[in-house]
């Protein structure tokens, strides 16, 4: 009997979800069908259901995303790092164009002699003047082996000429850097994990092992992840064949499987370090996860995003696909790291974190206490020392993107990233042009001077205070040259990486990286003191 109506029950859920999903589509098509007769102005429908399917799938979650046939190309790049174009990141120039902010290495627009400071005026005949920079890389990207024609103003001579760019197939590693760091420690930077990236990890491993690296640190801070295959053969390096590294369970039992590794590992014994931050997620958590839960190395950092979730792609009608949120990835302890549920929305459609009250314990390999619900601590807990103000509006603003592309074009050639530093006339050289440009310069003080301002406003009494507060703000007042000097130490390191990115790429902004990079050498000191 009770299995009767259990199966009844099913049956009557399946109807009652059949039967919703019958009526929605039906007032859908009622409410276009109206639109269609009656609305005053004519409406792009194909405009207005994109909207609506988009809508739609973000009340579920961020990652449940709909791609339509003309957007596939963003699919293949986000899955596999490649797409048809010229290579190159672009950027709105003052004064009209677009100018090239950024190549990389050894694409077509580097092979046909672009560099950055390089300002595009034409696409294939048509200006760019009236576009935006997204309208105009669009233009540039294409079918690998046709062309496009650019007419180009050279940012260091202003000679006026034509290119030819032949596009290829534009393929970013995510193994942005690996080298040495310290004597013996070898170092890893990936920035996600598309296709045969572990291939390229693998040998950079032994790369760095042959240059003496008797430790190793894979670096995943700002890393959101990617292929779970990928994750998977990446941890496979480090564990023996047939090791457990993450689970899925879903609604649909299709959708419920373990992944274990599936390939002879590399090296089982070398010490390993995984860096992470808060910008670590999806299979930068698997990897992470399975390294901590299998005591084969330690986690340093701040904890993880916390992006459990699990996206499979499925067709559409019309040539379209959607990426669906159909499980939930759990670490070998049977620790899930998904912090947020996006399942149970507030009235206001706010969703909130798992409390810590709310997590459970699981143990490694070795016995250690772990816990789900919030992303991946570390063993190593180490803060990156914050950005002020002044920085962050001068990253927010591009002002040292711009700098750079000037330097850039003044200067055709520069040390080598790991010798390249920033003169103080140089410096100077920086602060006399930041100082033309509008960014928020004020001071702490100041800043909660003006919420002071503000709040005796409001309470009525700044009339009585305005005299004393008056002097207050007079005496933390600095010049825009005096904050950009007293934060010498903090900018100078940002605008020597935005300035070798235009000569060395990003592994060359990297190297510059890592000789600044405390919260890293904080992580190692703890690790070399176990």
């Amino acid at each position: 009997m009770s299995f009767a109506f259990c199966m009844a029950a099913i049956s009557m859920n399946a109807q009652s979800s059949n039967f919703q999903i019958g009526k929605g589509l039906d007032i859908q098509n009622s409410i276009l069908s109206q639109l269609s007769a009656y609305y005053v102005d004519t409406v792009n429908f194909e405009k207005l259901l994109t909207t609506g399917v988009n809508a739609m799938l973000e009340s579920l979650d961020p990652y449940t995303v709909y791609f339509p046939e003309e957007n596939e190309e963003d699919l293949e790049m986000m899955t596999t790092g490649k797409y048809g174009g010229i290579g190159a990141m672009v950027k709105k120039r003052v004064g009209g164009g677009v100018i090239i902010s950024q190549p990389y290495p050894n694409t077509p627009v580097v092979k046909a002699g672009l560099a950055p400071g390089d300002t595009i005026f034409c696409i294939d005949g048509k200006y760019v003047y009236d576009e935006d920079s997204e309208a105009s890389s669009n233009r540039m990207k294409g079918v690998p082996g046709t062309d496009v024609v650019f007419k180009v103003v050279k940012g260091g001579s202003k000679d006026t000429t034509e290119v030819v760019v032949t596009r290829e197939k534009i393929y970013r590693s995510n193994l942005q850097y690996y080298g040495m760091v310290r004597d013996s420690i070898g170092y890893i930077y990936l920035t996600g994990f598309t296709e045969h990236l572990s291939d390229e990890v693998r040998e950079a491993v032994q790369d760095l092992k042959s240059k003496g690296a008797k430790r190793l640190v894979l670096d995943l801070r700002g890393n959101g992840g990617g292929l779970l295959s990928e994750a998977i053969d990446v941890v496979s390096l480090f564990v023996p064949k047939g090791t457990l590294v993450v689970s899925q369970k879903g609604k649909n039992p299709s959708a419920n499987r373990e992944e274990y590794t599936r390939k002879a590992p590399l090296d089982t014994e070398i010490p390993l370090l995984i860096m992470v931050d808060s910008g670590s997620a999806s299979a930068s958590e698997i990897v992470a996860g399975a390294i901590q839960d299998l005591d084969r190395g330690m986690i340093g950092g701040k904890r993880t995003f916390g992006k459990g979730l699990v996206q499979s792609i499925h067709p559409t009608s019309f040539n379209g696909s959607v990426k669906i949120t159909t499980a939930k990835y759990y670490t070998p302890s049977g620790r899930c790291v998904q912090a947020i549920d996006y399942s149970h929305r507030n009235a206001d459609g706010s969703v909130g974190a798992i409390p810590d009250s709310l997590t459970h314990e699981f143990r490694t390999k070795n016995g250690r206490i772990v816990r789900d619900g919030g992303g991946i601590t570390p063993d190593y807990d180490q803060a990156a020392p914050s950005l002020g103000r002044t920085a962050v509006s001068l990253v927010y603003n591009d002002i040292l993107g711009n700098y750079a592309l000037k330097y850039r074009i003044e200067h055709p050639t520069i040390a080598s990233p790991a010798e390249f530093r920033l003169t103080d006339a140089e410096y100077e050289d920086f602060v006399a042009y930041a100082k033309d440009q509008e960014f928020d310069y004020r001071s702490g003080v100041q800043a909660e001077l003006n919420v002071l301002v503000s709040a005796a406003k409001y309470d009525g009494v700044y009339d009585e205070c305005k005299e004393e507060i008056d002097a207050l703000i007079a005496k933390a007042e600095v010049s825009k040259e005096k904050i950009l000097r007293d934060r010498t130490e903090e900018i100078r390191p940002l605008l020597e990486e935005e300035i070798v990115v235009r000569y060395y790429y990003d592994a060359g902004a990297t190297v510059v990286g890592l000789k600044y990079d405390e919260q890293l050498y904080k992580v190692l000191d703890k690790w070399n003191n176990n």
